[in-house]
């Protein structure tokens, strides 16, 4: 397989050529457009990813070819895109952040039914472990920060794109974050290293927070 990152990086696309044979994953809602080559199968999301979805709709989709063809992806945010490869470990992922990845990564849900990490509805906590290439996209600009043991940081969970496996990290409820309804109590992430942390500049939660107000009632 080969990639292309295109129209970086404020309106990024992921651009894959796939040989005879191969396959990708790819967050449900991301394809702009494929070649009459590559198939997508009926049905090949396991029960595990709509578990974790909003209601029954599947949370990825994969792309097969028999023959050569291409697959164009955009993330649901204008922002950046970047890949990381797994080497037999684990990386956890802001679900809306996940754009596509390789066969040999595995999806699970770490957190337990009833505990959130976003305040977004459908989002959730990602792990991916295995081995493989992961895409990766940002709302806005993405900044990395590099943890050495025993270092913490702070984040708003809707600035969290990932974070590798080594890192540590709890989620609780802080008076100085605002939710997405607008009163005090967001989510606050601490992550304690060793590791590396990506971020993004933008928020889905703070877009969430003015859109609201502005939405049209029925009554």
């Amino acid at each position: 397989m080969e990639y292309e990152i295109t129209n970086q990086p404020a309106f990024a696309e992921l651009v894959l050529t796939l040989d005879a044979g191969e396959e990708i994953r790819a967050e449900s809602g991301s394809l702009v457009s494929h070649s009459a080559t590559v198939d997508v199968p009926s049905d090949t999301t396991p029960a595990l990813e709509r578990s974790v979805s909003d209601g029954n709709a599947a949370f990825s989709t994969t792309f097969a070819t028999n023959n050569p063809g291409m697959v164009r992806l955009a993330p649901p945010f204008p922002g950046d895109i970047f890949h990381y490869e797994l080497r037999d470990e684990t990386l956890y992922v802001q679900s809306c952040s996940f754009l596509a990845a390789e066969p040999g990564i595995d999806f699970d849900a770490p957190l337990d039914e009833g505990e959130t990490f976003m305040e977004c509805s459908g989002d959730f906590l990602l792990e991916l472990s295995g081995a493989g290439l992961a895409f990766l996209s940002s709302y806005g600009a993405v900044s990395v920060v590099s943890l050495d043991p025993g270092e913490t940081y702070l984040v708003d969970t809707g600035h969290v794109v990932a974070f590798e496996g080594s890192v540590e990290f709890e989620v609780t409820r802080s008076d100085s974050v605002q939710s997405s309804t607008g009163g005090r109590g967001g989510l606050l992430c601490e992550l304690e290293g060793p590791g590396t942390i990506w971020t993004q500049s933008r928020s889905p939660v703070a877009l969430l927070r003015w859109l609201l107000p502005n939405v049209p009632s029925d009554e």
